[in-house]
């Protein structure tokens, strides 16, 4: 079966293209501004011929999204392109995922669900550097102990930038030395070191709060940036809210 799996986020569209359960391209698009069904319709058709998706095989389409206004047109359009009427899923969805919440985003739901998949027998921890910071908690029976929301790193750095009047937009990358010794490289040492030991401190409070070493995953959009500076984070997979969202509605 082939379907094509959107994660619809407040920063950008992350598109995946799945052939029997796994992803084989996927691809990125800024959410805004926000286009209309036709001007979608136009991109979406183009980056389907810049990675080779034959539009005739797409049995499913499933969409996931945490912003309502563009649910519609993006469902739309992809009708447009497939004659299918896309899969929305969402926490209301079925799944082994047992939680309390009427608020959970559907980001934050896939990502518990595609955890409890992938890494069963063991409690999880799914850190996402999106536009906001999460870290959520899920026990080996499906169980959510839990979520942290924070301030996302961009959305930060952009609010930094933004509100004074000469520090220089930066590109987030692992810097040389703690220590800085120019507004560019103090600024990269305060963002990257500054969120890594709050990400530590996040996985280390949540570990003693519920008594276990958890498996720790992060993903989103600068989580490479993150991972191979600690050794508390098992495996960085940008990816797998994705595969939540494929999990969710692959049998629907």
């Amino acid at each position: 079966m082939t379907s094509i799996v959107i994660n619809i986020g407040n920063t950008n569209i992350r598109f995946g293209h799945f052939i029997d359960g796994k992803c084989d391209v996927s691809w990125i698009i800024n959410t805004k501004p926000y286009g209309t069904r036709d001007e979608l319709f136009a991109q979406f058709s183009m980056l389907y011929q810049t990675y080779n998706v034959d539009v005739e095989k797409v049995d499913k389409i499933i969409i996931g999204s945490v912003v309502p206004q563009l649910t519609h047109i993006i469902s739309s359009a992809l009708y447009k392109i497939h004659g299918i009427e896309a899969i929305v899923v969402d926490r209301k969805t079925h799944s082994p995922i047992h939680h309390k919440s009427n608020q959970m985003g559907t980001d934050i739901f896939a990502n518990l669900v595609a955890a409890h998949f992938l890494y069963p027998n063991k409690k999880k921890i799914i850190l996402d550097f999106g536009t906001a910071l999460t870290a959520s908690c899920v026990a080996e029976d499906g169980e959510v102990l839990g979520v942290i929301i924070a301030p996302g790193i961009i959305t930060s750095l952009n609010s930094l930038v933004k509100q004074t009047a000469q520090l220089p937009e930066i590109e987030l990358t692992k810097p040389k030395s703690v220590l800085g010794h120019d507004t560019v490289s103090c600024m990269t040492s305060g963002m990257v070191y500054g969120f890594l030991g709050m990400v530590e401190g996040f996985i280390d409070r949540i570990n003693e709060e519920v008594n276990d070493d958890c498996f720790v995953i992060a993903t989103g959009g600068v989580s490479h940036v993150y991972q191979p500076l600690t050794n508390k984070i098992d495996i960085a997979d940008k990816l797998h809210t994705l595969k939540g969202l494929y999990f969710l509605g692959k049998d629907k």
